[in-house]
This record gives structure tokens, C-alpha cells and sequence, in this order.
């Protein structure tokens, strides 16, 4: 997926966020659930640390490139 637009980019990142704050709360809601499942949980991690790498690559491409 290539976004250039900075627009674009907002929207995008506002809807990565969304998902991870989501995420977060299910893990911890999962992690403290009788009974859980572990594979689950690590899966959800692993999806949870794939958006924040995410989120912090498109935010890098927010900042303006500055010639020195």
C-alpha cells in the first residue's frame, strides 16, 4: 500500500490507532480471562506489535524531509 498523500496518511494512522487501542484492550481482557488461550494471546501480540511498527513508519513519513 503506497499513501502519499499526508491526508491519506492522517486518516490512516487515526485508523491504525483505533485498532491498536482495541487490541490492547482485548488482550488485556483475554489475559486475564479463566481459561484463555495462549495461542490467541500471542497471536493478538504479535498483531498488536506489527501495527505499532507500523503506525511509527507512517509517522516518520509525516515529518518533512530537511536538507542540512
Amino acid at each position: 500500500m503506497q499513501v502519499q498523500d499526508p491526508t491519506q496518511l492522517a486518516h490512516l494512522l487515526a485508523e491504525l490507532r483505533v485498532e491498536h487501542r482495541d487490541l490492547d484492550t482485548a488482550i488485556d481482557r483475554l489475559a486475564t480471562a479463566i481459561g484463555r488461550d495462549e495461542l490467541q494471546l500471542t497471536r493478538m501480540k504479535k498483531r498488536r506489535l506489527l501495527l505499532k511498527d507500523t503506525i511509527a513508519r507512517l509517522e516518520s513519513k509525516l515529518i518533512p524531509d530537511l536538507d542540512a
